[in-house]
């Protein structure tokens, strides 16, 4: 119906067990550029969002019934989410999902880095960065990786939240209360 697509965001991570979190709807990435990006069809809520067709990397297939389906592998979903933390339902769950990816499945870790540079998103490493320099610290490699990318200007670690912190060593804008919380 959306092809070509995949399935991403907060589905996907529902699928490979990041969250715990239920969601409502069904979170689309597609090439297309849809008129209505929220939809219903028979009874299922969809939620549409565009991405390139040269960013469909990090793909796995599965099976639901007798269909095929295009879904991000858990690096790639946890990539996706910090391009648009939105897609995570905001950067608290993003940050939970992202530290459930690592205990979990710490092998996808280092795609992380890998995805993050196919895509050349700068604010991708911002926001990994200094997540993982406040939550995740031992994963030395990973963060020297964001520091060696980061990108010119500054980004708002959720732009969904007001920030009015700025954390100069990862050009993000923070809310004073992320800020305190990892002064902790």
């Amino acid at each position: 119906m959306f092809s070509p697509c995949y399935i991403g965001g907060w589905s996907a991570a529902e699928h490979w067990g990041l969250t715990e979190q239920i969601f409502g709807s069904l979170c689309v990435m597609t090439s297309t550029r849809p008129r209505n990006r929220k939809l219903v069809l028979r009874k299922v809520r969809f939620e549409i969002h565009t991405v390139a067709t040269a960013n469909f990397i990090g793909l796995k297939t599965v099976w639901r019934g007798g269909a095929r389906v295009q879904v991000s592998d858990p690096a790639r979903t946890v990539v996706d989410m910090l391009a648009d933390p939105t897609l995570a339902g905001g950067i608290r769950h993003l940050s939970e999902m992202l530290a459930n990816l690592l205990h979990d499945q710490p092998q996808e870790a280092a795609k992380l880095g890998i995805y993050a540079g196919k895509l050349g998103i700068g604010s991708v490493f911002k926001r990994l960065g200094f997540l993982l320099q406040s939550h995740h610290a031992d994963q030395t490699a990973l963060i020297e990786l964001c520091r060696q990318n980061l990108s010119a200007g500054y980004a708002k670690l959720d732009p969904a939240l007001p920030a009015d912190r700025l954390v100069t060593s990862w050009r993000v804008w923070v809310p004073a209360a992320e800020v305190r919380e990892v002064q902790r």
